[in-house]
């Protein structure tokens, strides 16, 4: 299949609600995804219920020279997770600058040959551009970008786009992206201008698929619970199937790639 960044630098946007419950849809469809946990408020990992060490976390990935292999989580709900830990935050004062630190999340999937067709891969990123982000988007293929639609977030959508741009020309290759729209509510005009600017900036890059503001959404993050799980006949339910539908659907995450 393929692996998948879900990265904004703008907090709030529904970065680790999208990465559990598109892994979610993916299990749903008897795909069976591996989740990393890159983000050192731990977020996800929260909530597959894990409890972490340092040792047992990405900390031993990086810190320690622990494999991915060693670090993975089979969960209840057929997730695979390698999960997250607050010291997290300190890897870019510990190794930012050693060489090659960059590459060393992809190298370590090629070697333990960790992307199969069987398990998509999807890194749920921390907001900011370091040593964590910047691993993920250099071992993934594709970058999903969820944006709320608000004006704030629209401008750092814009904010963001420049920067893999940017990563683009370092690497020296491309990313294929996708805009999701997040906390959508047609009730309100300004999540509907929102839309119309999103689809005027970034065109085709935007999915058609929109994830609506929702209270059982809320309900079910706060119960640990994906949607399908939660409330499977109820509006984010429908979102999801649907996002993980159209991205297939149009090749961006290509089944038994």
């Amino acid at each position: 299949m393929s692996i998948l960044a879900v990265f904004n630098q703008k907090g709030g946007v529904g970065k680790t609600t999208t990465s559990f419950n598109l892994a979610a849809a993916m299990r749903k469809d008897q795909v069976h995804p591996l989740l990393l946990d890159l983000d050192p408020q731990c977020h996800l990992t929260m909530l597959a219920g894990v409890q972490t060490q340092l040792g047992t976390s990405l900390y031993g990935f990086y810190k320690e020279g622990r494999q991915l292999t060693d670090l993975i989580r089979q969960l209840p709900n057929g997730f695979n997770l390698v999960p997250s830990h607050i010291e997290l935050c300190k890897i870019d004062m510990l190794l930012g600058r050693e060489p090659r630190i960059a590459t060393k999340l992809r190298q370590a999937i090629q070697s333990e040959m960790l992307e199969t067709p069987e398990m998509p891969i999807v890194f749920d990123c921390c907001p900011m551009l370091g040593v964590l982000s910047i691993n993920a988007l250099v071992a993934s293929e594709r970058v999903l970008v969820p944006v709320a639609a608000d004006y704030l977030s629209y401008q750092g959508a814009v904010q963001l786009a420049h920067t893999l741009t940017g990563l683009e020309h370092a690497l020296k290759r491309k990313f294929q992206r996708r805009y999701l729209i997040t906390r959508f509510d047609p009730s309100r005009k300004s999540s509907l201008e929102v839309v119309d600017k999103l689809r005027a900036t970034f065109g085709e890059d935007v999915c058609k698929t929109v994830i609506h503001e929702s209270a059982s959404l809320a309900e079910a993050l706060l119960m640990g619970k994906d949607v399908f799980h939660y409330e499977p006949a109820q509006q984010s339910a429908e979102d999801y199937a649907k996002l993980f539908e159209e991205l297939v659907g149009d090749g961006f995450l290509p089944l038994g790639d």
